[in-house]
């Protein structure tokens, strides 16, 4: 990871209700072999306490994906607002 003063957090809220938690954190970090587009995202809701995510979507590992329970799929990256809609539309279907 690059150093701190280099990376910068566009966004970040924690939601809790119920027995769920939604995390969103976007950064903006230097573009990289592994962060070509200079993001790194993570967009997840799931149960508090819970191993798996409802939904999960994330470049951590420099790979865009998405996690549904135990399930990983590699995606293609569709920019950060185009995701985020997404990821907000399937919150809206699990819940």
């Amino acid at each position: 990871m690059p150093p701190s003063d280099e990376v910068e957090v566009l966004y970040q809220d924690t939601r809790e209700f119920d027995n769920k938690i939604i995390h969103i954190r976007i950064l903006s970090v230097p573009k990289s072999e592994k962060f070509p587009e200079g993001v790194k995202y993570g967009l997840h809701y799931g149960r508090k306490g819970g191993d798996d995510p409802i939904v999960r979507y994330d470049n951590h590992h420099g790979v865009h994906e998405r996690h549904e329970g135990d399930t990983v799929e590699e995606i293609p990256f569709p920019g950060v607002e185009t995701l985020l809609r997404r990821f907000q539309d399937e919150v809206e279907t699990h819940r």
